[in-house]
């Protein structure tokens, strides 16, 4: 999430770079300078938009794979026929150092809701209630993919190897 926020953010500032030479562009494409403002003006609102939920499911995406790869581990290239017919690939278990790579990173978890009145009966104020909605958005559900748990780990690299 806190990716695609900053391509966003570089979005913006490469369409305002783009607006600022706007007359360069337009004689140099041979194109009329009120095009090209009108195609800024669209930009600036709409490409950091598509930028964020392009590197958004990027991100993800990259998160799953390598959550992937802790539990099931790495492609060995060797497949294997089973007796009913069926052709698995066999997985090789990674090294403790890429296991340590993978999940060493610290996940962070969204604040606690405080909708009930605090220690001293007052409401919480509108900053700690937009703090909280901006920790949910940020760390909440969806916004990353949790690590594996050492439970999980267990279960998978033990039905690896039977």
């Amino acid at each position: 999430m806190r990716t695609a926020l900053g391509v966003a953010w570089l979005s913006v500032y490469a369409a305002a770079l783009m607006g600022a030479a706007n007359d360069v562009i337009a004689t140099r494409l041979h194109v009329s300078v009120n095009d090209v403002t009108w195609t800024v003006r669209i930009g600036l609102f709409v490409v950091p938009v598509l930028a964020f939920l392009v590197t958004k499911r990027l991100a993800l995406g990259l998160q799953r794979r390598d959550r992937d790869h802790v539990l099931h581990g790495r492609e060995s290239g060797v497949i294997k026929r089973l007796p009913h017919g069926e052709y698995v690939e066999i997985r090789e278990p990674l090294s403790q150092a890429r296991l340590h790579a993978l999940t060493a990173h610290e996940q962070y978890r969204p604040l606690r809701a405080a909708p009930v009145p605090d220690g001293d009966g007052a409401m919480p104020s509108r900053i700690r209630r937009l703090r909280g909605r901006l920790s949910r958005v940020l760390y909440g559900p969806g916004a990353q993919i949790p690590k594996p748990t050492a439970a999980e780990y267990r279960e998978i690299s033990g039905r690896h190897r039977s």
